[in-house]
């Protein structure tokens, strides 16, 4: 009767970690998530904080590592033949915020992440937040290459973001600078 218990207790557990792992992976938001939750990559899954709320759409864009290519627009990097990748998810009521993007290969790139609060298809620096992997506050100054960079492996690369938003004269920064 006691192994039968033990048995019990064992398959109840693992039970319980089989469908928390695969909530977690389900969590993974965009249309590139197989690629973070199976590990295929390569791919960059960024795990975003300091969201503002729970409003609109938050997006990933993945750019060449290059000064002249950095945050151009995406319909002239394509009609060059660069590389270009966006990714857009609704932004989740409740929960942890993970993002996934597929990278055309292991490199550098450079990431973008920004929270589309107001529904427009324009960045509005008024209402809509921004981060990058480097998490270094933007202030009131355009955004450098060295903010955006990233190395991405064969695997799944994991990058941690937290948003800014406008606050103020003093420009772009986290809503809770301790965090």
């Amino acid at each position: 009767m006691a192994l039968n218990r033990i048995i019990g207790s064992i398959a109840l557990g693992s039970a319980m970690i089989f469908p928390m792992t695969v909530a977690a992976q389900a969590g993974v938001l965009g249309s590139d998530s197989v690629a973070c939750t199976s590990g295929s990559g390569p791919a960059i899954r960024a795990d975003v904080s300091g969201l503002k709320d729970r409003t609109g759409e938050l997006k990933l864009e993945l750019y060449p590592a290059n000064d002249a290519d950095f945050l151009k627009d995406d319909r002239d990097l394509k009609k060059e033949g660069k590389f270009f990748r966006r990714v857009v998810a609704p932004t989740p009521q409740s929960g942890p915020v993970s993002l996934c993007i597929r990278a055309p290969g292991p490199g550098k790139y450079a990431l973008l992440f920004t929270h589309n609060r107001d529904g427009k298809n324009k960045f509005n620096i008024w209402s809509d937040g921004a981060g990058f992997p480097s998490n270094v506050k933007l202030g009131r100054t355009r955004p450098k290459l060295g903010m955006a960079m990233i190395s991405v492996g064969t695997g799944v690369t994991v990058t941690d973001i937290r948003a800014q938003y406008l606050r103020g004269l003093g420009g772009f920064g986290p809503l809770n600078p301790s965090n």
